[in-house]
Order: C-alpha cells, then sequence, then structure tokens
C-alpha cells in the first residue's frame, strides 16, 4: 500500500461550512434523538470502522469467536438504541468516541453479551471473521498493547478507504491499468521505476512522472476526505493527519 507523502491543505470559511454535514458530526448533532439520519450516518462509520474495534478485543485476550460476538453486541447496542453517550463535540472525533464508548461496554456489559451469539442474532455490522482473523495474525504478538493497535488499524483502514476510492475512479476513467502499475509509486519512486513503469504502459518518463503527481494529489484529497467524515472541524482533520502517520509507525 502506498502512503501520500503530504497532507496539507488550507481550511477557511468554505471548509468550515462542508463540515456541517459530516456523517459523524450529524451523529452529534441528533444527539440521543431517534433521528434517521443520525442512525444511517452512525451505522455507516461503525460499518467502515470495525474492524479496529475487533483488533482492539482480541489484544485483550478474547478468542475470535468472544470478540466477534462483543463486537456485534456493542454496534447492535450503539446503532439500534440510536444513542451516543459521553461524545464530547469539543474533541469531536469519532475515533476517540468509538474507543471509549468500546471500553466502556466491555467494563459494563461483558458477562452480558458473552451470554449472547452475534449480538443476540442482530447482525448490525457484516463481521468476517476469517478475513479479521488473517488480518489479525500478521499483528505484532508483542509490545504493541490494545489502544495502539486499534490506533494503528484505524489509520490502516482510513488509507485503505482513500485507495479504494482511487482504484474506483481510476476504473470509471477507464484508467485501471495505469494505476495499478502507478500504484507502488504512490508512496515514493526511482528513475529506474518510471522508464520501467513508462516503458510497460507506453509512455514516456516524463508523463509517468505527470500521472504519478496526479494521483498522489488525489490520493491527499481523498484521504482527506474520509477523515473528514470522523471529526467535526476542519481544524481536526490536520490533526487527525498527523496522527495517522504516527499511528502507522509506531
Amino acid at each position: 500500500m502506498g502512503y501520500p507523502t503530504e497532507l496539507s491543505a488550507p481550511g477557511g470559511a468554505s471548509s468550515r461550512a462542508r463540515f456541517e454535514t459530516t456523517q459523524w458530526s450529524v451523529v452529534l448533532a441528533a444527539g440521543q434523538s431517534a433521528c434517521a439520519q443520525s442512525q444511517a450516518a452512525l451505522s455507516t462509520l461503525c460499518r467502515l470502522y470495525w474492524y479496529p474495534v475487533y483488533a482492539y478485543a482480541r489484544r485483550r485476550d478474547l478468542s475470535s469467536e468472544e470478540a466477534a460476538d462483543l463486537t456485534q453486541s456493542f454496534f447492535a447496542r450503539l446503532i439500534e438504541q440510536k444513542i451516543v453517550r459521553g461524545a464530547d463535540e469539543a474533541r469531536g472525533r469519532f475515533r476517540s468516541y468509538l474507543l471509549g464508548a468500546f471500553k466502556h461496554f466491555l467494563s459494563h456489559e461483558w458477562a452480558r453479551a458473552r451470554a449472547q451469539k452475534r449480538g443476540g442474532g442482530r447482525k448490525i455490522v457484516p463481521i468476517d471473521v476469517a478475513f479479521a482473523e488473517e488480518r489479525y495474525g500478521v499483528e505484532p504478538a508483542h509490545g504493541v498493547t490494545a489502544q495502539k493497535l486499534f490506533e494503528r488499524q484505524w489509520a490502516l483502514r482510513l488509507l485503505e478507504l482513500a485507495m479504494e476510492d482511487l482504484s474506483a475512479q481510476c476504473a470509471a476513467d477507464g484508467k485501471q491499468r495505469q494505476f495499478e502499475a502507478l500504484k507502488p509509486f504512490l508512496s515514493g519512486g526511482t528513475e529506474e521505476g518510471y522508464r520501467e513503469a513508462g516503458a510497460a504502459l507506453g509512455l514516456a518518463e516524463g508523463a509517468v512522472r505527470v500521472a504519478v503527481h496526479r494521483l498522489r494529489v488525489r490520493y491527499r484529497q481523498l484521504l482527506r476526505e474520509h477523515i473528514r467524515r470522523t471529526v467535526v472541524s476542519p481544524q481536526q482533520v490536520d490533526e487527525e493527519i498527523q496522527h495517522l502517520f504516527s499511528a502507522v509507525g509506531s
């Protein structure tokens, strides 16, 4: 996977206006009401970011079955009851809220949730245990706490979502082959590599450099867009970006 090397962008009144309808801000604005729009936004966020919660549970020494059961039960409670407890609008990050809420759930609902299967039969969020275990299996066995693992997987998930969007956009533009050839260069590149890619694609080395630059710009934009959906102010996007790279590198 390639990571963008720079993610700065100007803020201002226009960017603040866009934040009024982000997924997480919709959830916060609804508070504890039974707002259908808020529930749909929360459900979408949970479906996108379930794996970091699962990984956290596994690192807390739960079995794969227990982690899946508890993760499903947690999201069922969160979404079905339309409750956003303890969400701090001053901090405003879905990442922080989700981990805090899951810690609270484990502390107060552990015994009850373990007595049920897959959230009591309510499969609110599709959890692919085989996929999750394959992914969890490549994590370091020691030296990474449950919280650090959550943060790392959160960051990787954001990068994956941006890459998936970029791939889909290139496919829609009829440039999927070019995207696959240039994807490794999103985090760098060598003179030899550019020449080889150009030869494979029938492009001059200069054209390859321009295409890679455009992909990087769009990748950064897509990543910022995904982060934007999980915070409530434009200023927090840059803070989350810094946290993201710190988490991936730790």
